[in-house]
Parts: C-alpha cells; structure tokens; sequence
C-alpha cells in the first residue's frame, strides 16, 4: 500500500447500518476535513487530470463537487457541475438512468461543454455505476470527449468497473483506493 492510500483510509471513516441496515457508509468527512488529507487526494487527482490531457472537470452531484472543484482550480480547469434534475437554472441538458427501484435523471448546461473538451468526470465512489455511466452519455450527447473517469474510492464487490469500461470505450478509470 502506498503512502498516500494509508493516508487516505486512516481519514475514511465506516459507518455501520447507514443509510440503512446492513449497509456499510464510507464517510468521507474527516478526510476532507483534514487539510494535509484533503490537500493529498486533491493532488492526486489533479495529476490524474494532467495525464489524461483533460481540459475541464466534471463533478456529480454532490460530493464530486466537493472533490472536482478543487482538483479543477490545482489543475488550471474549468469545473462544470453535473446535477439531480431541476437543480440547474436555464437551459439544460438531461440524462435518465436506472436505478434498482425505478429511475433518476442527470442534467448539465450544455452550453458550457464543447466539441474539442475532453471531460474528467471526477467523483467520491464508485459503486454500480450507474450514474456515472448516465454522466458520460450525457457529455457525449454534449459534444464532448470523455479523458476518463477519477474518484476516490471503488466499491469493487459491486461491479461499477466492468459496467463502465465498454461506456468509457479506452478512456482511464482511476481509482486511488478500492475496498
């Protein structure tokens, strides 16, 4: 295990029964709370948007902001936020997807993505997939070209990885820890 990858997990917090029983809530708080941590995973992906010759990044609703916007500015990006449906005033662009009991949209303001973008999606965790797999439809629909996909952790027992790499079609999927 890397340094950084100690230093990331001693700062993720589990808690146990949240939001339901049986389900094991990876917090993100102290980590992000904690400025030498913050500042480290911050970097980090920040390098993952220079090697991916990305020129903006998206954040997902809502802790990809928290992680994207910073990573935008350390990388000399533009930061674009992807939102819940109805967040966003103006004109948008939306995404539908599946979820296990029914469906959710995602939006964008299109205005904002252009065809020579390459977008890095950045996000908190990767679970099945589905949002970010609907987040990378959507900025095609766009114009945009997809650099790749950075988050913080992978829940690997729940199979984002192999749903998402046909959608990201060569584009990297880096994940700076998985549990």
């Amino acid at each position: 295990m890397t340094d950084i990858e100690e230093l990331l997990l001693s700062r993720i917090r589990d808690v146990a029964d949240y939001p339901e029983p049986g389900v094991m809530f990876k917090d993100i708080t102290p980590l992000l709370a904690d400025p030498a941590a913050f500042t480290a995973l911050t970097d980090a992906l920040a390098e993952i948007a220079a090697n991916t010759g990305a020129t903006k990044v998206v954040g997902l609703e809502a802790r990809g902001f928290i992680l994207g916007a910073p990573v935008a500015v350390r990388a000399g990006l533009g930061f674009i936020p992807v939102r819940k449906a109805g967040k966003l005033p103006g004109a948008t662009l939306g995404q539908t997807y599946d979820l296990e009991y029914g469906s959710a949209e995602i939006e964008v303001h299109a205005e904002d993505l252009f065809a020579d973008d390459r977008i890095l999606i950045v996000d908190d965790v990767l679970a099945t997939g589905g949002t970010a797999e609907a987040a990378i439809q959507l900025i095609r629909r766009a114009g945009a070209e997809v650099a790749g996909l950075a988050i913080l952790m992978e829940l690997g027992f729940l199979g984002g990885r192999a749903r998402l790499e046909p959608a990201l079609t060569g584009a990297p999927l880096e994940a700076l820890l998985t549990v």
